[in-house]
């Protein structure tokens, strides 16, 4: 028999669950936890999946003064770490109704035009990286609900923060490159003025000064394969002791050091071991394999987008920063014992 071409409303969901419109509402809503039940909630959704009832989303915006959209702002779509992040709040977002508008910062930092007409009219809020935040005020102005992203939690614009475990990661690295032996230790810093990497840089510095006869030598570089090439090069060829090992505060940044070293006619780990931050599938490519932090881009997005939806619906967002985990392969080892002179 041909469906009706009249599209089905909540009523004739109701009619089929056997349930009250305002409890179609409440399920369809995700709102019915501690109001109905999970039987009368599965049943609702079996109506619903059976009419192909669709909410007419329009008017309940208009009722609820809603676009139901909410901003992503990351600082560029170079990295798959920011595209994980984008795949796992767009997911959280479908989950509840919302749309997800992606919108990368020019050149990673700095501000940025309002990409809307009004995004106060077109929003219903943002979330955003620390790395991006600068491009926040023609955006948001002083009104849209934010959640900030690897982000300071004690100084963020935003109603909320939420973090990787960035600082337990790097005293990760540290310990594990001070377990192999290593005392003397470049840092290859990403330049770019973020909360972030400030954070990275403060983690290892502490770590390495509570070990007597540790030695830290910083060198920024741009995140770019060149750009940090160029600056490991640099810092290798300085005067004095060379480094038994490199701490990269991005797993791009590593990349660099691998041809720094290379060019230099020194080997990894064999020479100068290296480490990493992200866990890219980079991290995989090179040889060797990097050991480096493992962040989870997904569960990153997945959990700022509940806090910006907690936000919305005016709670407080979860706290708690995200775990990280160091993933050890074959780039570190223990620094060689110089060869005493003939």
């Amino acid at each position: 028999m041909a469906r009706s071409s009249t599209r089905p409303t909540s009523r004739d969901v109701a009619h089929a669950a056997g349930v009250s419109q305002a409890a179609v509402s409440l399920v369809l809503g995700d709102k019915w936890r501690g109001r109905v039940s999970e039987a009368t909630a599965e049943r609702v959704r079996q109506a619903a999946r059976a009419l192909d009832y669709r909410p007419n989303l329009a008017a309940r915006n208009l009722r609820l003064g809603r676009t139901r959209t909410v901003l992503l702002v990351v600082p560029a779509l170079t990295t798959e770490f920011f595209a994980g992040v984008y795949t796992g709040a767009a997911r959280v977002a479908a989950e509840h109704g919302f749309g997800v508008v992606l919108y990368p910062s020019p050149e990673g930092i700095g501000p940025a035009r309002d990409p809307f007409a009004s995004a106060q009219a077109a929003l219903d809020g943002v979330l955003a990286s620390s790395m991006a935040a600068d491009a926040l005020t023609a955006i948001r102005g002083d009104r849209l609900p934010l959640v900030m992203l690897d982000s300071d939690p004690t100084g963020s614009p935003g109603a909320a923060t939420v973090n990787l475990d960035i600082a337990d990661g790097i005293r990760q690295v540290a310990d594990h490159l001070l377990g192999l032996g290593h005392r003397r230790i470049l840092h290859l810093a990403a330049d770019v003025p973020s909360w972030t990497f400030e954070a990275r840089a403060r983690a290892l510095g502490a770590r390495l000064a509570a070990v007597p006869g540790t030695g830290l030598r910083t060198a920024r570089a741009p995140i770019s394969i060149e750009g940090a090439r160029a600056a490991a090069e640099t810092a290798l060829t300085t005067p004095g002791p060379r480094p038994t090992a490199i701490v990269c505060d991005d797993d791009k940044l590593a990349a660099g050091a691998y041809k720094a070293l290379r060019r230099l006619g020194l080997r990894v780990p064999d020479d100068v071991s290296v480490t990493g931050i992200d866990d890219l599938a980079l991290a995989t490519a090179l040889d060797p394999e990097l050991t480096t932090v493992h962040l989870d881009a997904e569960l990153f997005g997945e959990r700022g987008m509940h806090a910006l939806l907690a936000v919305l619906e005016g709670h407080e967002p979860a706290g708690g920063d995200i775990p990280v985990e160091l993933v050890v392969r074959g780039s570190t080892a223990p620094p060689r014992t110089p060869r005493p002179h003939a």
